[in-house]
């Protein structure tokens, strides 16, 4: 069944759906209008926080307890709460000091889209990784996953980062599902990944078949993220972004760099997008080495503010340890900003070479990165040159029509090869 011939209803499932904070909101925002723009009819079944969507696409809310609410970090339901097994599994994860969301989500999977699964061509499951949808993919319908790193690098680092024997129980404890998911990549029908370093990491660190995973690149709405023409650059300002707060993010490095370079440039501001929180490492350091006025930390804001802040800054900063892909990397290139970036992880990949589209630096050297952006302050032909090949790399290859159409290609092969796929949801209710 080719997918020219017949235009897909496609169950997208993610766990959460987060806008604003990480990408998988940002992935199912845009794959999801990219698939409608193709002629296919899409359902998102999300847990919170949910996804903005199209209004093509149907958003069915898999309600939960919500303990990772805003503003409420992580809080404990009260019993009142529990009105089933979810909730109770949700509950006891929680009090034990486990990220609890992907398991909970895939329990509560069953109520909400078994009873559909008739209705749906394929599954998209966006790094959910559950049991559910494990059993769905053996038995009754085709499921495409996508994996955008794997989450074993996240709990690597943040153990190597975790002091003392409890702090590091306590980040043990906090990613006891990745054991759960790991079972349900090697288990994968077909498996989607953002970069060729993410697929070999998968590989490496989660054990998956390598034939069964395909990169597809992701892309950038360029309708949002452009050049503004008029607005003056902050010839000091050096933006980034912090979405989520956590170690491979690499912002205590850039809050180093600015220490080295902030008598140099009096003048130095450095802008973070996102919300880390007020207790991490990073505010930590800016208070105690006199930053407070060098460092903004701006918080949540719409994409337009932030293409606004990117178009008055003269140099974006990803200092990350590791991405397996690097939103804020192809954003910032279409906004024409001049980029320094690390060798962590996919950038590379992403970016290309030193000194086309950016200059990259080694992880972890807080001298190197302050040596880069000092170079970028005072080149402006550097500058220049950087931003137009940035410009022009993004149009090129980070495009979600592009993206969509490489997904299609994967669904039509998956049917095509799997048209016997038996219907009867009941032998998954075992």
């Amino acid at each position: 069944m080719a997918v020219e011939d017949k235009k897909l209803k496609i169950a997208f499932c993610i766990y959460r759906g987060n806008p604003y904070s990480g990408g998988q909101g940002v992935y199912t925002k845009y794959m999801t209008a990219a698939l409608a723009d193709r002629g296919h009819e899409v359902t998102v079944f999300s847990g919170p926080p949910y996804p903005e969507l199209d209004d093509r696409c149907e958003l069915v809310k898999v309600e939960s307890l919500d303990v990772y609410r805003d503003g409420d970090s992580i809080r404990i339901p009260r019993l009142s709460e529990i009105n089933n097994i979810a909730d109770l599994y949700e509950f006891l994860l929680t009090l034990g000091g486990s990220f609890c969301e992907p398991k909970a989500f895939g329990l509560r999977l069953r109520r909400y889209l078994l009873p559909r699964l008739d209705e749906f061509d394929i599954i998209h499951d966006n790094q959910s990784l559950n049991s559910t949808l494990t059993r769905i993919g053996k038995r009754s319908k085709p499921v495409v996953t996508a994996i955008h790193h794997p989450i074993t690098v996240d709990r690597r680092l943040d153990l190597a980062s975790a002091h003392g024997v409890v702090k590091k129980f306590g980040v043990w404890r906090w990613y006891g599902f990745v054991r759960s998911q790991v079972r349900a990549a090697r288990r994968a029908q077909q498996i989607i990944t953002v970069s060729e370093t993410s697929k070999k990491d998968i590989v490496d660190e989660m054990g998956a078949r390598g034939d069964v995973i395909d990169v597809v690149h992701v892309g950038v709405d360029t309708k949002i993220f452009h050049p503004i023409d008029g607005v003056n650059r902050r010839k000091f300002r050096i933006v980034t972004t912090s979405s989520a707060d956590v170690v491979l993010k690499g912002l205590i490095y850039l809050a180093k760099a600015a220490l080295i370079l902030k008598d140099e440039y009096p003048e130095l501001e450095v802008k973070v997008l996102g919300t880390p929180r007020g207790d991490s490492e990073v505010h930590r350091f800016v208070a105690a080495n006199g930053l407070d006025t060098v460092f903004d930390f701006v918080g949540r804001v719409t994409q337009e503010e932030m293409v606004r802040l990117y178009s008055e800054s003269t140099v974006a900063v990803v200092p990350s340890i590791y991405e397996g892909f690097s939103f804020p990397s192809i954003e910032a290139m279409a906004c024409g900003v001049p980029l320094v970036a690390t060798f962590g992880g996919a950038i590379p990949e992403v970016v290309g070479v030193d000194g086309g589209c950016a200059l990259l630096v080694p992880t972890r050297d807080e001298v190197a990165l302050a040596n880069a952006i000092k170079e970028l302050l005072d080149n402006p032909e550097l500058r220049d040159r950087l931003a137009a090949n940035g410009l022009d790399r993004v149009y090129e290859r980070y495009t979600w029509d592009r993206c969509a159409e490489k997904v299609e290609k994967i669904y039509s092969r998956m049917l095509d090869r799997d048209e016997n796929y038996n219907d009867d949801v009941e032998v998954i209710r075992d």
